[in-house]
């Protein structure tokens, strides 16, 4: 990669097929339910890459990909939205998968089988080839079992100027306090949800953790406690769904207010935030701006069926001229 070269997203995060079935309402245990609908997607990392391509970021899966058909429906799909797998496929493994229960409330629930996307190396992720610029995102889910130990160690021999972008996931709250500490010292954004905030601010703070029953902290006092265990420079980003997000940067935070739709699937609409935020972060686009089009993109998913349905930046733009003030 040479000096002049556009900034890149490179997802280091695994990449999964979703199994999911459409069901009436979960099953009582030992029960059954009959799904009123089946499909497949290549999923997880990639909801992320297709959001982040879609927005005309220049995209790399650092992430480990198997051989077989959950593999090849991977690679088919990030071909198709140009994207890079830049390690050597795993041979004789396939790709895991994640069987997704969607209820009508759009509410999903996952049950995760794991595969060659386990199988990371330092010299893997090595593959994608990071320069000045670019922007890696990580996964919590990949700072637990065998990924936690060469993503962390290749993160930390990452030359200066690589942003980092932390997606915690549910797993962060609960690492071990030096994995936890050595991930916080590396990142550049920290992006999650206001459970994933509420779990790290009282880490923070001190506090035990939220009862059952408890809410979440606001996501203002959240990211403001979260900041308090990150570099002074680094940049806080706390989504809340139909209520959008906060950004918290150089010690001020900001609201920036959703656009609630009726939904239909939120599964992907996360991943779908973070990759339209994390490529409006590669083109240099101001906070305000990376934070409203990530706003849109998650309103705009919610709305369609299936993890990678992210839309495109034309997409974007049409969505925030019809919600701007004064368009009707």
């Amino acid at each position: 990669m040479t000096g002049t070269a556009a900034p890149r997203v490179i997802h280091t995060a695994q990449a999964l097929v979703d199994e999911v079935l459409e069901v009436p309402s979960l099953p009582p245990r030992g029960g059954n339910v009959v799904p009123t609908a089946v499909a497949r997607y290549a999923a997880s990392a990639v909801n992320v890459l297709l959001a982040a391509a879609r927005s005309g970021a220049a995209c790399v899966h650092a992430g480990s990909v198997g051989t077989g058909p959950n593999a090849d429906l991977i690679r088919s799909v990030l071909d198709e939205a140009g994207v890079l797998v830049s390690a050597p496929p795993v041979p004789e493994v396939d790709t895991g998968t994640c069987l997704v229960l969607l209820e009508p409330s759009a509410e999903r629930t996952f049950i995760t089988v794991q595969g060659a996307e386990r199988q990371i190396s330092v010299d893997s992720l090595a593959t994608s080839a990071p320069a000045a610029g670019d922007v890696v995102c990580v996964s919590g889910y990949s700072l637990v079992g065998p990924t936690c130990s060469p993503l962390v160690t290749w993160l930390e021999s990452l030359p200066d100027g690589v942003g980092i972008v932390l997606d915690p996931g549910a797993p962060f709250a609960d690492l071990e306090q030096v994995v936890r500490e050595r991930v916080l010292a590396l990142c550049t954004v920290w992006s999650g949800n206001a459970d994933e905030a509420d779990g790290l601010a009282r880490i923070a703070a001190g506090r035990p953790a939220r009862r059952p029953g408890e809410g979440a902290l606001p996501i203002g006092e959240s990211a403001s406690a979260v900041a308090t265990v990150l570099s002074s420079d680094a940049t806080i980003v706390v989504r809340d769904g139909p209520a959008g997000c906060v950004v918290h940067r150089d010690g001020a935070t900001t609201e920036f207010p959703g656009f609630p739709q009726t939904p239909v699937d939120t599964n992907g609409a996360g991943d779908t935030h973070t990759g339209v935020l994390v490529a409006e972060i590669a083109k240099g686009a101001p906070w305000p701006d990376a934070a409203t089009r990530a706003n849109a993109a998650g309103a705009i998913k919610v709305t369609r069926r299936g993890p990678d349905t992210a839309p495109t930046t034309a997409e974007i733009d049409a969505f925030l001229d019809r919600e701007s003030p004064g368009s009707q």
